[in-house]
């Protein structure tokens, strides 16, 4: 059903007019009989003198609704006269909203910014979901790994790594070159690949459905996160169970809580991996699960079976936190130190811990946010003015990672196998 967005009567209240879903409608008030209205409009906008308004009402708007009065101490009406002066020479949205982020920046506060709307008429170009070997030299271009659940896979008879693509849509592939053109705007469709199988010494050609970027980005966080149970795994001996939360909102909550009661229910104790993790709004809920304690077991004749509480974590966990952690990605971690249910492992997570709205303005194309909660954990002491810094400081360094380690679930690890 759609709702009125707009409703007017007409002259002596015989008819109304109706805005919905972007069109106007004129009712009859008598009979009830609805009659689209046509209608054509234009209008002219002076993009400087909007600009320059909606300069001003960010201005105000951040001046009336900041979290604290104190504007963090800043001289909020001397920057307004520091980057109006810029105005006259801004000739597009691109630029404004680069400049009028650098003037909310003065802040130094987070969830804030002005941004323009991502442009999606621009190129688009699909993915095979595989790493390549670009040392290969041979015509062609060499699969290293084909992630799991992506193209490659349900493909028949499906690829794998040391296979050879030599030709897409009967494009002959050449040593250093760009696949993008060949993949662009392909996303969902029918896409031919003519692949060597040197193992074999056979030639055959499948048909794919490269996908978007957004779904590898998705496909490759679940490889991360397998990859990273399965060291927890190993390193432990199978004692140490691992579960990691992506985001602060009910459908990673949900997938944490299933994992942990699922896969890793019989384990010892749990790595719980927030890194990374960019906010939200479930920082009590996952702390209240983590904070189970076993007050009975079920036992027939000497063999238990289970304990209660059933839907809690009561075993012993430790929390590993880095510098992608933001908003409720550091409350949480506070909260899980306030309330110490166990200890952080991991690096310092820099001060972002309030609440937001974001409002898209007048031109559409353009919208900023206000940090217009804060959340006070103590007299004057608020969370988007502290940093939360780990009980044990591990850095995962970038020699480390490229060698496939992980010293930050490492020590995780060590630490939970020492017992209490």
């Amino acid at each position: 059903m759609q709702f009125p967005q707009q409703l007017f009567l007409g002259d002596e209240d015989k008819s109304a007019f109706v805005l919905v879903d972007g069109r106007i409608n004129k009712v009859d008030l008598a009979t009830a009989k609805t009659e689209p209205l046509k209608f054509d409009a234009e209008k002219e906008i002076d993009g400087m003198a909007e600009r320059k308004y909606l300069f001003e009402h960010i201005w105000r708007q951040i001046k009336e609704k900041f979290y604290v009065a104190d504007m963090h101490g800043v001289a909020w009406n001397y920057y307004k006269t520091v980057y109006a002066r810029f105005l006259p020479f801004i000739t597009d949205n691109r630029d404004f909203a680069e400049m009028t982020s650098e003037m909310l920046g003065e802040l130094n506060a987070s969830h804030t910014g002005c941004f323009q709307w991502a442009i999606t008429s621009g190129d688009q170009t699909a993915s095979l979901g595989a790493f390549f070997d670009r040392s290969y030299p041979g015509q062609g271009i060499k699969i290293e790994e084909v992630i799991e659940e992506g193209p490659l896979i349900q493909t028949d008879p499906p690829l794998q790594g040391g296979m050879i693509i030599e030709k897409i849509d009967n494009q002959g592939i050449v040593p250093g070159m760009d696949l993008s053109p060949l993949l662009n705007f392909k996303t969902d469709k029918r896409v031919a690949l003519a692949i060597f199988d040197p193992a074999k010494n056979e030639r055959f050609v499948v048909t794919v459905k490269p996908i978007a970027q957004r779904e590898v980005d998705a496909l490759l966080y679940k490889r991360w996160v397998r990859q990273r149970r399965e060291l927890a795994d190993k390193l432990s001996d199978g004692q140490i169970g691992y579960i990691h939360v992506g985001r602060m909102v009910d459908p990673s909550f949900r997938e944490a809580l299933a994992e942990a009661l699922g896969r890793q229910v019989d384990k010892k104790a749990l790595v719980v991996d927030t890194r990374w993790n960019s906010g939200g709004h479930m920082h009590d809920e996952l702390a209240t699960f983590l904070s189970g304690s076993e007050y009975l077991k079920y036992v027939p004749r000497g063999q238990v079976l289970g304990s209660e509480p059933l839907r809690k974590w009561y075993r012993k966990t430790v929390l590993l936190i880095n510098e992608g952690n933001y908003s409720d990605g550091l409350i949480f971690p506070w909260v899980y130190k306030h309330l110490r249910i166990g200890k952080l492992i991991g690096m310092p997570v820099a001060n972002s811990g309030s609440f937001v709205w974001w409002e898209t303005l007048q031109d559409p194309t353009l919208f900023f946010g206000i940090p217009e909660v804060g959340l006070e954990v103590g007299p004057g002491q608020f969370l988007e003015t502290a940093q939360v810094d780990p009980d044990i400081r591990v850095m995962n360094d970038p020699e480390s990672t490229a060698e496939g380690r992980d010293p930050q679930l490492e020590r995780a690890v060590a630490e939970l196998l020492k017992g209490d």
